[in-house]
Formats: C-alpha cells, structure tokens, sequence
C-alpha cells in the first residue's frame, strides 16, 4: 500500500510585480494557513517518510512550515525541479519514479497540474485544490511505479476554509 498527500503551496504574494513567479513569497494569508494546515496534518498522525517540493519559493516555503508542525527535518526535503510548472503527465512520472522504501510520501506544488492529477489517479472528482490545500490518496500497490489513472482512494481533503473544520 502506497499513500500520496499532494500540498498545494500556500497563499502567495502579488505585491511586487517585479518578482518573477519562481521567487513570489508567501503573503500574509499563506504564512497563517500553513502552519493552521501542519497542524491539522499534526493532528491526523501524517508523518511522511518524504517529503519532496517544487523549489519555488513559495512551495518550498509551504514545506518547510509544514514540516516544522509536523516533526519531519526540514534538512530532509527534497526539491525537485519537475514539479514546478508541470502537467500531470510529469507529476505522474515524479511519482512513478519514489523509491519504494517509501510507503508514505508528501508533495508540495502547483496548480493546475495538482488538481487534474488528484482527479486522475483517485476515485473521485474534485473541481480544485484551493491554496494550502491537502488531498490524499492512497494506492492499493506495493511499486510507485504501477500507479495507473483511477487507481487510488481518496484518503481526505482539507483546505484552510473548509467548513467542515472548526
């Protein structure tokens, strides 16, 4: 059994229009989300055994805050230039590729590629992954590798503003 979380970057900075996209930090509202989203992970005994990032500064950021809350080394995530600005395709290929030591990896990046590829490889529907947002999956196989479209279960989906949380 294989477990994805996929972590949307938290909320980012448009105030300076002469940062390029890959350098936009955090604004105000994602630096308050991601540590409220760690906790909630916190909370739900999600300890990762990887943790892999877009290195864009605002999903690495979002890693790092998340990896504070909940206890993994931050010394430890792994940035992978894939992730950034890619298509489900690539995304599925970063996965395909985890090393099968691991049973539980967590992925911090992007939309629009993080929601077509929540919906691809899950059994459900989603419309989007807001910022800062969670969706697990889990894979009934023992190789990264044999991931296929439709394959995996929805574990949960959280958000900051999910009404559900209180």
């Amino acid at each position: 059994m294989k477990k994805l979380i996929l972590m949307r970057h938290a909320k980012s900075s448009w105030d300076d229009s002469a940062i390029n996209d890959f350098e936009r930090p955090l604004n105000t509202r994602g630096k308050h989300d991601a540590p409220e989203m760690g906790k909630r992970l916190a909370k739900l005994k999600i300890l990762p055994e990887l943790m892999v990032s877009s290195p864009a500064k605002r999903a690495r950021k979002t890693a790092k805050v998340v990896a504070k809350e909940i206890g993994y080394p931050k010394d430890k995530i792994v940035l992978r230039q894939e992730i950034y600005e890619a298509g489900t395709s690539d995304l599925l290929e970063v996965i395909r590729k985890f090393d099968n030591s691991h049973s539980q990896v967590m992925m911090f990046g992007h939309n629009p590629g993080f929601t077509s590829l929540a919906n691809l490889i899950s059994d459900c529907r989603i419309d989007n992954i807001p910022t800062c947002g969670v969706f697990c999956v889990e894979f009934p196989v023992a190789d990264w590798s044999e991931i296929t479209p439709g394959c995996g279960a929805m574990v949960f989906f959280d958000y900051p503003k999910n009404p559900a949380v209180k």
